[in-house]
């Protein structure tokens, strides 16, 4: 038994102790009180001659020849009841002790285990059916650790990729640079190649750095904007990109909806599920974006793109980092949809993604407005 148990029996028994003790007293007390005052009073009359009862009189309270409470003699103390109070008191004191202590043992287990590293230990589950503070502190500790572990697990995953996505481009490097070494007269060809590869790590650094810095909830300086201003810069960039493969993107838009956000990085959210669309989208095909107030309080903006979509099996996990479905196009580093999440949850907003059963991929993107 630990501490907390010996603390709250000690102190649930002595004050059920004194409360025993206390009434036991008064009524022993009380009970000398009237064995005196009744001892005073002279012994009753003899029964009238043929007994109770032939006229009618009322029978007596006490047999003749018996006082009415035994003759008062040496104070005596109520033993047998104090010993039963006595271990009644243990009982349920006892119990009520083991009923508090019993999880807060089961929560130093667990805090002892986490504090080790092992995540994986539930207290939830050994609560039952309580309903109490202690219940709802051992349920809040399963979601922490819960959440913990996913968020280790995220981060052993994202050291793997970025590790595996770094390890590609410097191999690309070292062969560049061993084939300028052997092949002198392809220099210029080597040195575009090399740019190519180093524009695609820095790209690849500062899409690790936007990611980290949402992840670690730093969102830049928050401001009050018109949603229309950012998605006109957006729309013009992406025609332009658009006009290579003859795509066309057709908008639609909501004017009036103000958010409170950071531009930068909604711009960049905006603009990745944009770009992801060009790149699914066939040549000459349309991509759609629309923006529209859902009510009073939200508004979403809406990118359609005619492509594949998105494997079904696949589809929960594209907003994670690094993932990249089987029917990937381009040369991506699966971190576009991940900060948009991101971002999407620094605002309170929402990113979902479907297939269009009549073919092609749907992502909306839910904000709240500014009020």
């Amino acid at each position: 038994m630990g501490r907390l148990f010996w603390k709250f029996f000690l102190i649930v028994w002595l004050a059920q102790l004194a409360a025993v003790l206390a009434t036991g007293a008064i009524f022993w007390a009380e009970r000398q009180r009237l064995e005196a005052r009744f001892a005073e009073r002279p012994a009753p009359p003899p029964p009238p001659p043929g007994g109770f009862g032939a006229r009618g009189e009322a029978p007596p309270l006490f047999r003749p020849g018996e006082p009415p409470f035994p003759e008062p003699g040496k104070p005596r103390l109520p033993w047998l009841h104090i010993v039963s109070g006595l271990l009644a008191s243990l009982a349920s004191a006892a119990g009520i002790a083991w009923y508090v202590a019993r999880p807060v043992r089961r929560l130093k287990q667990a805090f002892a285990a986490a504090s080790d590293g092992d995540l994986s230990l539930r207290i939830g589950p050994a609560m039952g059916r309580r309903r109490d503070e202690l219940a709802d502190l051992g349920r809040d500790f399963d979601r922490m650790s819960e959440r913990l572990h996913s968020l280790l697990d995220a981060q052993t995953r994202l050291l793997h990729d970025v590790s595996h996505e770094l390890r590609s481009p410097l191999a690309r490097l070292h062969a560049a640079i061993g084939l300028a070494r052997q092949e002198p007269e392809r220099f210029e060809e080597t040195m575009n190649r090399l740019e190519r590869e180093g524009e695609r790590m820095n790209q690849l650094v500062g899409e690790l750095l936007t990611l980290a810095r949402l992840e670690a909830g730093v969102q830049g300086k928050v401001e009050v904007f018109e949603l229309d201003e950012l998605i006109s810069g957006l729309i013009e960039d992406a025609r332009l990109e658009a006009a290579a493969r003859h795509q066309i993107v057709d908008l639609e838009e909501c004017r009036g909806l103000q958010l409170r956000a950071n531009p930068e990085l909604l711009h960049r959210a905006v603009e990745n599920v944009v770009r992801n669309a060009l790149k699914h989208t066939p040549d000459g095909g349309t991509i759609r974006i629309v923006s529209r107030r859902l009510d009073e309080r939200h508004c979403r903006i809406s990118v359609f793109d005619p492509g594949q979509g998105v494997p079904e099996d696949e589809l929960p996990y594209i907003f994670e980092p690094f993932r990249r479905t089987r029917n990937a196009v381009g040369n991506g580093h699966g971190l576009g949809l991940a900060i948009a999440r991101r971002v999407m949850d620094s605002i309170d907003g929402t990113i979902t993604a479907s297939n269009i059963a009549s073919g092609g991929f749907l992502v909306n993107l839910d904000m709240p407005l500014a009020g």
